[in-house]
């Protein structure tokens, strides 16, 4: 039997390992953007804030099941993080959102808000609007606190004709003039960030959500351009002085806070939530906290979607003077962000006391 040289196993074996060096090397070198997670390696002061340092209302926040057994679920969450009034953006209409309210009134009739919604689709004509205003009045009486209106009004919505329903169309006044007859908000989604309408290219810094989401991209014929949607929703705001619109997610100019502020100047009917937009908002510690201060009576806070584990990001934007933190969405913000260290008396009108100026009829007693 001919014995195995020494040599050539050693050989072998270190020609083997270098191909796999080798191969590594490349496949790291060939690594995406989509897997490039680096773990910074700064050491600065640290803080976790699980729990708010004041109640806090949650004015945007969606869940789908209001059993009674469900809202026991919630409370404990709630009174974790020192949450004292869920609103439930998702409240729908008539014999649904009804039941809603009864389940809350039977459990917890002090810690949950329901906005009441309206089915846009197939919107006819005048009588049309006036009916729905109606409905919206009912569902008001039946103890919904404001109306929602979902993004799907100005991007899905058609009309009877089969035509994008415009924010402004003036079928929809009466329901705007029914809010502030019966003296509710309404809290507004219109459009989505600008970048998903523009080119989805290198320069694109929502390159990465779009990549994995490929269905939020946008153009200017589907459905329309941004500036168009947004515009609006703006000319609804001036139409109806008298109605109060909460705009979700800062309106999408929390990037732009100049040009947010006079937005707000010039509508004075108009307040911010800060829904999914707490990366921009860190990203920009400075300008976004003198921006609070200026329009600490406009800004409310607002999650969202219903995830516990991500209000402590929140939480600790808003209170703390971190530095050089990441947010706990790679594809919303590859970026770090930074604390802002809002004054009290900031933080406590935007935790709950613009909200209890803007949402009748909740207990006051639970921020004393």
């Amino acid at each position: 039997m001919q014995r195995l040289n020494p040599s050539n196993n050693l050989i072998f074996t270190t020609f083997s390992f270098l191909i796999f060096l080798v191969t590594s090397l490349l496949s790291a070198q060939e690594m995406g953007f989509e897997e490039y997670n680096p773990k910074s390696t700064l050491v600065v002061p640290a803080s976790e804030i699980v729990k708010a340092k004041f109640p806090f209302i949650d004015i945007h926040s969606h869940q789908r099941d209001m059993s009674v057994e469900a809202l026991d679920g919630l409370i404990a969450h709630m009174d974790a993080m020192n949450e004292a009034i869920m609103v439930n953006l998702s409240g729908r209409s008539g014999a649904s959102l009804k039941e809603k309210i009864d389940n809350i009134n039977k459990s917890y009739p002090n810690r949950f808000v329901v906005f009441a919604n309206v089915d846009f689709e197939g919107a006819k004509d005048m009588a049309w609007g006036e009916q729905a205003a109606a409905q919206l009045e009912q569902d008001i009486k039946n103890g919904a606190k404001g109306l929602k209106i979902f993004k799907s009004l100005g991007l899905r919505n058609k009309d009877a004709n089969g035509n994008r329903l415009a924010i402004d169309d003036p079928r929809l006044d009466a329901i705007w003039a029914k809010c502030a007859e019966m003296g509710v908000p309404v809290l507004i989604h219109a459009a989505d960030p600008k970048p998903f309408w523009d080119d989805m290219d290198a320069n694109n810094e929502r390159w990465l959500e779009l990549k994995t989401h490929p269905r939020r991209k946008r153009t200017a014929t589907d459905p329309a351009p941004f500036e168009q949607i947004i515009q609006e929703q703006h000319n609804v705001f001036r139409k109806h002085p008298n109605t109060k619109f909460i705009n979700a997610h800062m309106g999408w100019h929390a990037n732009n806070l100049d040009k947010l502020g006079e937005l707000l100047d010039e509508m004075p009917n108009m307040s911010v939530g800060i829904s999914a937009v707490i990366a921009e908002l860190g990203r920009q510690p400075q300008h976004a906290r003198a921006f609070f201060i200026k329009y600490q009576d406009r800004v409310l806070f607002g999650k969202d979607s219903w995830k516990p584990e991500e209000f402590p990001t929140y939480f600790r934007v808003l209170e703390s003077n971190d530095e050089y933190f990441p947010y706990y969405k790679k594809y919303h913000a590859f970026w770090s962000m930074y604390g802002l260290n809002l004054p009290d008396d900031v933080l406590k009108k935007l935790y709950y006391k613009n909200a209890l100026n803007l949402v009748p009829g909740l207990d006051t007693s639970l921020f004393k």
